[in-house]
């Protein structure tokens, strides 16, 4: 008996995964010609040609000039069409809002930044978002409606039970349970949201240091300490959303704070959190410690240290290393994660020397023996991140050609 349209195996579908399978191909490679794209798929020279036709009417493919420098004649090249769709993402922190948009090859064509300082009470955060995303669109030449889906990266997560952000105290104005009915309520296209630093950690896995790696831990360092775990490819989120929150982890060498959501605290980011460097460094006689702001006045801090190979700065980076080792024992004695990524600015401005400090001690205090590795993407991860899961979502919905 025949299946019916859409059934695996009829056409349809089978068209559809060739159709998907060129897209991919020419978002990895940039244009190419039918018969490179027909060897890539092991497609017949008529087959990629239909396929190519079939692209080009639907709007996702354009023909952007001919080869060179070949023998033989000059062949036409195909790549995807940048303005078939549209995803935002927005990275939200305390002290300002960024918001960008990319088009469908993953080029970010508009950013805008809001900031938000810190009085209360709060502006409505419906319109700082929405305003934020505003200025991106505009940056961008859009309107609202061209933007497919939104991703927002905050700090903490949304409990799945209950809507309500949690492990967030010190981000004002985002705590109300009706906060996503209104945001859905003011923005026309799908929204989702995710903690900024697994963010960060689907950057870095997209783009970064642990492509390629299917179990990883990011540890992240910058306005707050906290981890994102990636398992068998896939974030690990936990029941309420806080796995990874292990800013509140109880540690040696600090003391153990109680009610830890109440103190947005815990052992762990008192330990090693950025707040701890400068004083850290006072403490060792490092000369002419910053007093802010955060975190790009302790990333400067840990930037010189890690330049001076002796001293006061070298015995700060060795202290930070050991508090950074004797969290990270914990999470890799229960993870026994393949990668460990080294990410947020307090991390990545210690660079190798830093990464090498921290490799020598965990080696020391935990039986795993992950590889570390400073992260890859410097340029506002968290806001890459919420980019690149935008557009998985909008790619996979713009590029079914089954329907």
């Amino acid at each position: 008996m025949a299946g019916t349209a859409g059934t695996p195996g009829t056409p349809r579908v089978l068209r559809a995964m060739n159709d998907r399978a060129a897209l991919d191909l020419l978002l990895e490679h940039g244009p190419l010609s039918r018969t490179r794209i027909g060897k890539l798929t092991g497609l017949s020279k008529p087959t990629a040609s239909q396929l190519l036709a079939r692209l080009e009417a639907a709007g996702l493919v354009l023909a952007t000039g001919t080869s060179e420098g070949r023998p033989g004649p000059n062949a036409q090249l195909y790549a995807v069409n940048p303005a078939a769709a549209h995803a935002a993402g927005v990275d939200v922190t305390p002290r300002r809002i960024r918001a960008a948009v990319a088009d469908v090859t993953g080029r970010t064509v508009g950013a805008y930044e809001l900031p938000t300082p810190g009085r209360r009470p709060a502006p409505p955060v419906v319109g700082q978002v929405t305003d934020a995303l505003d200025g991106a669109v505009k940056a961008a030449g859009l309107a609202r409606a061209d933007v497919h889906r939104l991703v927002v990266g905050t700090p903490g997560a949304f409990d799945p039970t209950t809507g309500r952000l949690r492990y967030a105290s010190h981000l004002p104005g985002w705590h109300s349970p009706a906060l996503l009915d209104e945001l859905a309520a003011a923005l026309p296209m799908p929204v989702e949201y995710e903690n900024d630093v697994n963010l960060a950690a689907v950057a870095e896995q997209r783009l970064g240091a642990a492509r390629g790696h299917q179990d990883f831990v990011l540890l992240w360092n910058q306005e707050g300490l906290g981890a994102a775990l990636v398992l068998g490819g896939r974030l690990h989120r936990g029941w309420t959303g806080g796995a990874g929150e292990v800013g509140f982890l109880p540690v040696p060498g600090a003391p153990l704070v109680r009610q830890v959501t109440r103190a947005n605290s815990g052992g762990y980011q008192e330990l090693a959190g950025s707040q701890a460097i400068p004083e850290l460094a006072r403490e060792l006689g490092v000369p002419d410690v910053p007093t802010g702001p955060y975190p790009q006045a302790v990333a400067a801090l840990v930037a010189r240290a890690a330049d001076r190979p002796s001293g006061p700065h070298r015995a700060l980076l060795t202290a930070y290393a050991t508090r950074l080792a004797t969290g990270l024992a914990s999470l890799v004695s229960v993870l026994d994660p393949e990668l460990v990524v080294l990410g947020g600015a307090s991390l990545t401005a210690g660079g190798e020397v830093l990464r090498a400090l921290v490799e020598a001690e965990l080696e020391e205090l935990a039986a795993a023996r992950p590889r570390l590795v400073v992260g890859g993407v410097r340029d506002h991860p968290v806001l890459r991140g919420a980019l690149e899961s935008a557009l998985a979502a909008t790619r996979d919905e713009v590029f079914d050609t089954s329907r």
